[in-house]
């Protein structure tokens, strides 16, 4: 018998939706984009505009263009569509050829307080993935929130910085206690690493680049300068500051997030190809050598100059040191500065927030699974 038909009815590829707020995207937005592609072939994700959010959740911290871009770095998505409705449509899903929309295992709901999937569901057009534990928007906001200027400081200049002690942290087993970001939940694990890792290895012949950072708080004018680094490279190699250096080179409260929080969102970046996790501040011919490194680069807003020392001068010494201006002005002083202008409009969204959700629960308490924010609406 002919398999003609067979041929003619070649598998489509699954489409799959994915829609949110993706505001101060961070890796727990990553991993759900990168739960979203695995259920299928083709990730089209829907970032909400301004007045959306405004509307049903509170004014967000970045801007819908600052948001767009975010989005659109990330290496698990295909396609990104702007100003996507907060409550998710079938007919947006139907113009998409959307199979169908996946969201976390959280509770969304719209500023009437309705679940904001309410009409995927009912059409059996819904699919949920596990929320990733220990971080939300609302999470870092708050940590922004609670930042204080003597956070990492001590009265004698020497003197090492205390570190709590254990019993300081009974009755709080989720919590990871750091001299830096004692507000982080996140528990890392290898497993995560291995899952936003692309395990490339540079090609013979590829000019091998390196660029390193404290990337906190991941924003656009991090993508901006890691594209613009790409650019000049085949292969590009990000070394992700420790906890203590990126402390010393910002002071004050930096970095508001951990090392391995910091390393995920710089994982998921469709521009870096692999990540050396707490390099030696000064780049060093053991590095280079090790990397067989062709070029070095640095941004024109990195804290380098805060080092008390030139950090590259092995790489100029080799002349391979590439400073560029990749055209951005963002920098993460500049979203702590947004939040503290606005503190209190952000804690009455986080209350709001609080709020509506405590009171979903309690009506659903029946069937209600495992609550939290994934940080996507």
């Amino acid at each position: 018998m002919s398999s003609e038909p067979d041929a003619k009815k070649a598998k489509q590829p699954v489409r799959v939706w994915c829609d949110g707020c993706f505001d101060m995207m961070h890796f727990g937005h990553a991993n759900a984009l990168r739960q979203a592609k695995a259920m299928g072939d083709y990730l089209i994700v829907g970032v909400h505009s301004d007045e959306e959010i405004r509307k049903n959740k509170g004014p967000p911290v970045m801007n819908e263009e600052e948001r767009y871009e975010m989005v659109r770095a990330c290496k698990w998505v295909d396609e990104v569509v702007e100003d996507a409705p907060y409550v998710t449509q079938l007919d947006v899903l139907d113009k998409y050829n959307c199979d169908f929309c996946v969201h976390g295992d959280d509770i969304t709901t719209a500023g009437d307080g309705q679940d904001a999937y309410h009409l995927v569901k009912a059409a059996n057009r819904y699919k949920e993935y596990a929320r990733t534990q220990g971080v939300s928007t609302t999470d870092l906001v708050g940590r922004m929130l609670l930042m204080t200027k003597t956070h990492f400081t001590s009265d004698e200049e020497d003197k090492p910085m205390s570190i709590p002690h254990v019993s300081e942290m009974q009755g709080k087993p989720k919590d990871i206690v750091s001299p830096y970001t004692g507000a982080s939940q996140f528990l890392p694990t290898t497993k995560r690493i291995v899952q936003f890792s692309d395990k490339k290895e540079p090609k013979p012949g590829d000019v091998v680049g390196y660029i390193q950072g404290t990337f906190d708080l991941f924003h656009v004018g991090h993508i901006a300068a890691l594209k613009k680094a790409r650019s000049m490279c085949d292969f590009l190699i990000v070394g992700v500051h420790s906890d203590k250096n990126a402390n010393a080179l910002h002071g004050q409260n930096y970095p508001i997030m951990n090392l391995h929080e910091r390393l995920l969102s710089v994982l998921a970046c469709r521009y870096v190809d692999e990540v050396v996790i707490g390099p030696p501040l000064a780049v060093s011919a053991e590095l280079l050598d090790h990397f067989k490194v062709n070029k070095v680069f640095r941004g024109s807003r990195d804290a380098a100059d805060n080092a008390g020392g030139d950090i590259f001068a092995e790489a100029k010494k080799r002349n391979i040191f590439v400073q560029f201006d990749s055209g951005s002005r963002m920098t993460t002083a500049d979203i702590v500065r947004r939040i503290i202008k606005h503190r209190l409009e952000f804690e009455e969204r986080n209350r709001r927030k609080s709020k509506r959700e405590v009171d979903r629960m309690t009506e659903n308490d029946d069937d209600a699974g495992d609550d939290g924010d994934s940080g996507k609406k």
